[in-house]
């Protein structure tokens, strides 16, 4: 499968503003701050004070394009607004970052730069503008019958050139290309994302240090996985359990796992048709995955990490499982299915026990896994819960760097109550009451003493309006959060 990136060319170069020839120069501004650029030209300072508390305030991401005055050689400024002194950030930053670049390509802005001096003034980094702009500017086209489209091909940062600078270019580069990548498998629809085709996907990261391997459904079902297979019995799609292994280190691996499931329609426990076509989703834990491994693979960072991608479809074929089954998992344990719609935890539950075999120094699962988190959530965080206090602190710390914020819920003893089977071993679902903390109860049964942390986007992998770097659609969210934290695992 083939994923073509933008190839926005960006340059470090030490140049004073009014010197830059582009299309458009990026101003940013804060609020009751229109002095910054004053000693770059008088003209320059005449166009701000005539369009500054008038057609631009510097609010929160407002914007404002107008032509330059003659005597500059940018064609055009491009003012954007950051809000208050007191509310600046790198989050605020990273908006506006993505604002200046979806409102910059609308009107077909080529060559465009960004001045750095007011960033500086306030210690903030280019690099989140930068990373926002590059998330922003994703367009998913494959589909579309007409394909000439305008893109940004140039950006200059107007700095002084350092080592350091070009390391945190670099590193956002690559992490928003491998966001794309994520973003682009997740918006495919599923005729086209079989197992199949998200199997192709990882193979296509194969490099010397990563090595990817699959399984089938005959393999799976040597090893004892039941719990997984169970899922895959109502589609003729044939499942891949895919197995991702990067190798820049020695050492106990980091076991990421996805939930993969490449259409959900429900199985025999059917879904509401409203809406259904976007259960094409519902393998966007997986992508995120790839997008990890893309990253660090790129990045060649010194670190064992292991991808587990367990993909399957959820249908309601002829051989489809029946609440009221019972299956056992590749760890022994029975589960009696109550709803083929909480097949998200059958599958990661086998995932978690193969990645047990590596004897891992942390096993994290993302999953779009329950409706209850979407609903308690809303699109504003992923659920977190996990058993190990160091593990979750880490994450957390990832989230609070690339704002994709995580929110800790407990994992609590109380939840076995629901699971209780009268024939098994444990229910795969304890029913409406407490879902997202028996979900994340049902995956803790099966990972023993191994630092584990589960994750679950189900209100997040998914945007219904756009936002400043957030297209509508697949948001690829847990790539960047995951690649910063074993980044920070690394160093």
């Amino acid at each position: 499968m083939n994923h073509i990136f933008t190839a926005m060319d960006i340059s470090i170069r030490k140049q004073r503003e009014t010197d830059c020839a582009c299309d458009a120069l990026i101003l940013p501004f804060v609020e009751n701050e229109r002095e910054r650029y004053a000693d770059l030209h008088p003209s320059l300072a005449a166009l701000i004070g005539r369009v500054f508390g008038r057609e631009f305030r510097a609010q929160k991401n407002e914007s404002l394009l107008v032509p330059a005055p003659p005597e500059i050689k940018p064609q055009r400024i491009f003012f954007i607004g950051l809000g208050k002194k007191g509310d600046l950030s790198p989050e605020r930053v990273r908006q506006a970052g993505g604002k200046s670049g979806t409102s910059l390509r609308e009107v077909r802005m080529n060559d465009i730069a960004l001045s750095t001096t007011l960033l500086r003034a306030h210690g903030l980094s280019e690099a989140d503008f930068l990373e926002g702009l590059l998330l922003g500017t994703y367009r998913f086209r494959k589909y579309a019958s007409e394909k000439k489209t305008s893109e940004i091909a140039r950006c200059t940062v107007l700095a002084q050139p350092s080592t350091d600078l070009r390391t945190k270019v670099n590193w956002i580069r690559t992490l928003s290309s491998s966001v794309h990548f994520a973003r682009d498998l997740v918006n495919t629809p599923a005729n086209d994302m079989t197992p199949s085709d998200l199997a192709r996907a990882a193979c296509s990261l194969r490099t010397s240090r990563l090595r990817v391997t699959i399984l089938d459904e005959k393999d799976a079902k040597g090893l004892g996985m039941g719990s997984y297979l169970s899922v895959a019995r109502g589609s003729d799609q044939p499942p891949r359990f895919i197995i991702l292994e990067y190798r820049g280190s020695k050492g106990k691996p980091i076991v990421l796992i996805g939930k993969s499931v490449t259409f959900d329609s429900g199985g025999i426990s059917l879904k509401p048709a409203d809406g259904m076509e976007k259960m094409k989703y519902d393998m966007a834990g997986g992508a995120a995955v790839l997008g990890v491994m893309r990253a660090i693979s790129l990045a060649q960072l010194p670190v064992h990490v292991i991808g587990i991608l367990p993909a399957t479809e959820n249908l309601p074929g002829g051989s489809a499982s029946r609440p009221g089954d019972v299956v056992r998992s590749l760890n022994g344990k029975t589960i009696e299915i109550i709803s083929t719609d909480a097949e998200g935890r059958m599958t990661i539950a086998d995932a978690i026990a193969f990645a047990l075999r590596y004897k891992p120094r942390a096993i994290i699962d993302i999953a779009t896994l329950t409706g209850a988190c979407a609903i308690a959530f809303g699109h504003c965080a992923i659920a977190m819960m996990g058993n190990r206090r160091e593990l979750l602190d880490a994450v957390k710390r990832a989230g609070e760097q690339t704002q994709e914020t995580v929110w800790e819920m407990p994992l609590a003893e109380d939840c076995a109550e629901y699971l209780k089977s009268d024939v098994a071993d444990l229910k795969n679902t304890g029913g409406k009451s407490g879902a997202l903390l028996t979900s994340a109860y049902f995956l803790s049964q099966f990972v023993g003493d191994t630092p584990w942390v589960h994750l679950d986007i189900a209100g997040t992998a998914w945007a219904e309006r756009e936002r400043p770097y957030i297209p509508k659609g697949a948001s690829g969210i847990g790539v960047r959060l995951l690649a910063t934290l074993v980044r920070d695992f690394a160093r």
